[in-house]
């Protein structure tokens, strides 16, 4: 069974909108945010070097990918990531639409579908942005493990991280947690089965 990771710059109200600059950044009045007013502490920020480390495939949504794909195959920062699978949940993505410079890529059409691909053998699967996708697959019981970077900054509006959704209760187990001089948090919980 494969674990499928959750991994989120947040603010502390649970915004996870646009928190890069480019692209993704224009529809949103706060775009960058993550940039923006707050101190860059490189140790706050080793945990992302641990999931490319640990990262045997990537999942993205259908406008996460969108956004990435044209941008992340020739970034330096990127390149441990580039020859990973990565998959793509979407039920209107066509082949055409996919990069040819970026591994293989798999379409997945349903939530079944990312459930079949967890039973596969493998290592860990990290979802990157998406939050269509993680407040969707959050819901269906489907996210094993949550990698959050907390902002000590209030959004307001944006796409949150967990839907509204009327559900059962779903207990968290904290594996680490670490507070920055600069005001982030890492926070890292196992979803409790």
């Amino acid at each position: 069974m494969r674990t499928l990771i959750y991994t989120a710059f947040v603010s502390l109200d649970g915004v996870v909108d646009s928190p890069g600059g480019g692209s993704e950044s224009e529809n949103h009045r706060s775009g960058g945010w993550t940039f923006k007013d707050i101190e860059f502490l490189p140790e706050a920020y080793e945990i992302k070097g641990r999931e490319t480390e640990e990262a045997t495939a990537l999942m993205f949504g259908r406008a996460s990918y969108e956004i990435f794909s044209p941008v992340w195959p020739d970034m330096e920062d990127f390149a441990a990531l580039k020859d990973l699978p990565k998959y793509v949940v979407s039920t209107t993505l066509g082949e055409d639409a996919l990069v040819d410079n970026w591994g293989d890529i798999t379409i997945l059409r349903s939530l079944d579908d990312v459930a079949k691909l967890k039973e596969t053998d493998g290592g860990p699967i990290i979802i990157h942005g998406s939050a269509t996708l993680a407040r969707n697959l959050s819901d269906a019981g489907l996210i094993d493990r949550y990698h959050l970077l907390v902002y000590p900054l209030l959004l307001g509006a944006g796409k949150r991280m967990f839907s509204g959704t009327d559900k059962p209760k779903q207990m968290l187990k904290l594996l680490e947690s670490e507070t920055y001089s600069n005001g982030i948090t890492k926070f890292v919980y196992d979803v409790v089965r």
